[in-house]
């Protein structure tokens, strides 16, 4: 050992003891903790995803739909202004309820042709998506105004938590709580207002149930949403895969198809 190191190696961990993590770095460290926890480059690098079990919907705390599911989520190059994701949603046995949630437009296909979604939902979709932690640390990470901010430590269905706000150069913001033990996010909470009533509503998601589904890479099979409060959508996941190598064509309106007007 070199003669005098453990007199410099106790004067650099004084130094780095003085100089305490502003809320700013220390938001970002637990960020950039939860990304590894979730696979690091290995999640970052994921190209597509294909989700398949049981979805529930809720109305005022009631189930009102419950179907087998098949998701599948598409990750692409971004473009400025658009989100970077494709998605197509099937639903039933024979997968004969297809929703398309592209950056170009949003669709519910039937036998008649391809028809719009309202555009509160697709308004609701597009934000959503630019806020979900995992769309974030996928794709935002580089983006320039994008910061991390920790608000604290907390207790979460007696889970111990570390609270950080994420928000963009717009003012756009979610809080995440990510698990101290595990690093990986377990709930996320953001505000969006209604383009018609302009009222606020909140916006919960959990995630639980994470299971390694290739390559290092942890997902939850346990996804529910909630609405000010109301449960409004649940999906339980049998299976999940990743680089399956979807084709294109699966997220695009399928050739010769109507576009059904509102």
């Amino acid at each position: 050992m070199t003669p005098g190191f453990p007199r410099l190696l106790a004067i650099a961990l004084l130094a780095s003891s003085l100089h305490a993590e502003t809320n700013l770095e220390k938001g970002k460290r637990i960020v950039l903790e939860s990304l590894e926890a979730l696979g690091g480059r290995a999640f970052q690098s994921v190209q597509d995803r294909t989700e398949t079990g049981r979805a529930y919907s809720f109305y005022r705390e009631r189930l009102t739909g419950l179907a087998v599911a098949r998701i599948m989520t598409k990750y692409e190059t971004p473009k400025p202004g658009e989100i970077a994701v494709r998605e197509r949603e099937a639903f039933g046995k024979k997968e004969d309820q297809l929703v398309l949630l592209l950056p170009e437009g949003c669709y519910q296909l039937t036998y008649r042709g391809a028809k719009p979604l309202p555009k509160d939902r697709v308004e609701r979709y597009r934000e959503s998506t630019l806020r979900n932690v995992f769309y974030i640390l996928r794709e935002r990470m580089d983006e320039p105004g994008l910061n991390f901010e920790y608000k604290g430590a907390d207790i979460f269905e007696n889970a111990p938590v570390e609270v950080v706000d994420i928000y963009d150069s717009v003012n756009r913001s979610v809080t995440v709580y990510f698990h101290q033990s595990t690093k990986l996010p377990i709930r996320q909470i953001f505000t969006v207002r209604d383009p018609d009533t302009k009222e606020r509503n909140e916006e919960v998601s959990r995630f639980t149930k994470y299971r390694n589904v290739g390559a290092g890479v942890q997902w939850p099979f346990n996804i529910l949403r909630e609405r000010n409060g109301e449960k409004i959508f649940e999906l339980f996941s049998e299976s999940v895969t990743i680089n399956n190598n979807l084709k294109d064509s699966l997220f695009v309106l399928p050739t010769g198809t109507s576009v059904i007007k509102q």
